[in-house]
């Protein structure tokens, strides 16, 4: 499977999670026109393969750095931090999610929407903490020297998988909220 490309060095920014949003979406666009098809149309089948490349290229590079939680992924992704199997997360905070889950298991059975808000306010604030506390890494991250940087994506694969946890239960309480 080939290496995924660089996204950021394709658009000429920084490794961060807090791109400037108009900056890449000017580039975007701006690369959108140049890699269109119809200005290449009298160039070499080669010349024409090689620009659309680069106009999918362009194309999955926004779709992926212009969305935060496709951007993280990315970078984590980009740093081998989402591979199978090397990922633990604090035994705390899995009591807490096995709690809600338990809960969860319950409501299935005997459907209560007082139960299912007190778990819906549990989510939240869990999910409010995360985002807090994960927002200075995020925000400085591109600051930080190289070596200073796998201790923060470390963070953020922390964060990212607890937050892929509370989705799931989110998702759960979802379906309970479209049964009643």
């Amino acid at each position: 499977m080939p290496a995924t490309p660089n996204y950021f060095d394709f658009y000429e920014l920084p490794e961060t999670f807090r791109p400037d949003e108009a900056g890449l979406k000017r580039k975007y666009y701006a690369l959108s026109r140049e890699y269109h098809p119809d200005f290449h149309a009298t160039a070499s089948a080669e010349k024409q393969q090689e620009i659309l490349h680069l106009a999918t290229l362009n194309t999955d590079a926004y779709r992926t750095l212009s969305h935060p939680d496709q951007r993280m992924a990315y970078i984590l992704g980009r740093h081998g931090l989402l591979e199978e199997g090397k990922q633990a997360l604090p035994p705390d905070f899995l009591m807490e999610v096995m709690d809600l889950n338990e809960q969860l298991m319950e409501l299935e059975f005997e459907p209560d929407p007082a139960a299912e808000s007190k778990v819906e306010a549990e989510v939240n604030m869990l999910s409010d903490t995360l985002d807090a506390g994960i927002e200075p890494v995020l925000a400085g991250y591109e600051g930080l020297p190289t070596d200073a940087r796998p201790p923060a994506l470390q963070q953020v694969q922390t964060y990212y998988l607890k937050k892929r946890y509370l989705l799931r239960i989110r998702e759960s309480l979802t379906k309970f909220a479209a049964r009643s």
